[in-house]
């Protein structure tokens, strides 16, 4: 009777309009009421606890890396150098546009900001060179989602502090899967490239490819400075975020010098707001997973599940398909923070590597940002392309139908996860 008290409160808040966060406050409202717990200094105490975590320290400073990637050129060098190196052949610009993505993956942990930043300088180039519209939105918002997967991510520091899983390990076991998904999606492209007649761009020479490398060397060093610092323990994940943040604004306003100090009370700005959503919904959720503890809800489940646990591939793929109902109507983080405390108990259960589940977990979610009805990543690719909704939606299938072959075969196969794990500890 709790669950069911409790998600329904969810989802009428929800469908009245009523922002996430307050509509998880107002579930808590209502299975204290039923519990007969309701008091507004333990809830307010929750929400304070919620967000004093030194651990997501790390969200702030990654949002602000990212935001000065974008305002201090860094971005658009990381486009140029794959335009550079593979821009003349078949399909050149979708090539790129995966390459990029998976670049810029490797800096920011935003699909919306890789998104839109790759949106905005590719699609007028693909428009003149003859590229069907839908098919290249599609494919750039498909390799928007590859930011959550590959390291620095913001969604696995929340599936960490939510779920006490090691946020170190979940970005290194995100680096083989966040390139598995660049493969599939330049398989696809490829096999699509086939029946369109696309004018090559022209060949860059030697010269310029290396002028492009040396002038992007600067950006391309962000990724190894942040993996390679907490692979070596010279700092944690949360220092990772200080010094990404700290060295993406000193290559905008020093080594690039396209960030001005005006444009960094912008870039703060900018950062300070997308922190406040963030640790508002952080700060609500934990509210909602204490009741959730004490009402004893992992127990509950757990023990309907009880039949499946004896076969996790089974329990997994079932999981699975929960998650991705749930992240068709609901975004990323608000997923994250309601279902990945109450499915862990079971997870343990069943004896399945938490790390390999929350890269499981992070990579469904991502596909359900391109997912209809909502698909945030698809209302941002819309949004910057000026193309219908259903037309982003109807270009995105193929790619969307890859990202999901992938994670059924992550499930069937969870050594294709777990052992390059292995290799990279």
């Amino acid at each position: 009777m709790s669950i069911i008290i409790f998600l329904a409160g969810l989802f009428l808040a929800i469908a009245m309009g009523i922002p996430i966060a307050m509509a998880l406050l107002v579930a808590a409202v209502g299975l204290m009421l039923h519990l007969g717990l309701f008091a507004p200094q333990i809830m307010a105490q929750n929400l304070m606890n919620g967000a004093d975590s030194y651990t997501l320290l790390a969200i702030p400073f990654f949002i602000l890396a990212g935001e000065a990637m974008n305002a201090g050129g860094v971005s658009r060098r990381i486009i140029d150098l794959p335009m550079k190196a593979v821009g003349h052949r078949r399909g050149g610009l979708g090539f790129v546009a995966i390459i990029a993505a998976v670049l810029m993956a490797s800096m920011s942990g935003s699909a919306a900001a890789d998104t839109a930043a790759l949106a905005m300088v590719l699609l007028p180039m693909m428009r003149q060179a003859g590229y069907p519209e839908g098919r290249s939105a599609g494919l750039i918002a498909t390799g928007g989602i590859i930011a959550p997967i590959i390291p620095p991510s913001i969604p696995f520091i929340i599936f960490g502090a939510t779920t006490g899983v090691s946020i170190s390990q979940l970005f290194l076991a995100g680096i083989a899967p966040g390139i598995m998904m660049g493969v599939a999606l330049g398989l696809v492209w490829w096999w699509q490239c086939q029946s369109l007649d696309l004018t090559p761009m022209p060949k860059a020479t030697r010269r310029e490819v290396f002028a492009s490398f040396r002038e992007g060397i600067w950006a391309l060093m962000l990724p190894v400075i942040i993996i390679g610092g907490f692979r070596s323990g010279i700092f944690t994940p949360t220092e990772a975020g200080v010094v990404a943040a700290a060295y993406a604004i000193f290559i905008g306003t020093v080594i690039y010098r396209e960030l001005s100090f005006k444009d960094l009370f912008k870039v703060f700005y900018n950062a300070a707001e997308t922190t406040a959503i963030v640790m508002l919904l952080v700060a609500a959720a934990a509210v909602s997973a204490w009741l959730i503890t004490i009402a004893d809800f992992p127990a509950q489940i757990v023990a309907l599940t009880e039949p499946l646990i004896a076969n996790p591939i089974l329990l997994m793929a079932m999981i699975m398909l929960v998650v991705m109902a749930v992240g068709m109507v609901m975004d990323l983080t608000p997923t994250v923070l309601i279902l990945g405390p109450v499915l862990m108990p079971i997870v343990i259960a069943a004896g399945i590597d938490p790390v390999y589940f929350g890269v499981m977990f992070i990579l469904n979610c991502s596909i359900g940002l391109i997912t209809p009805p909502v698909g945030n990543v698809l209302n941002v690719i819309a949004g910057v392309s000026r193309l219908p909704f259903d037309r982003c939606a109807i270009g995105v299938l193929p790619y969307l139908a890859a990202m999901l072959a992938l994670l059924a075969l992550f499930v069937v196969f969870p050594a294709l996860i777990i052992t390059p794990l292995q290799w990279l500890r």
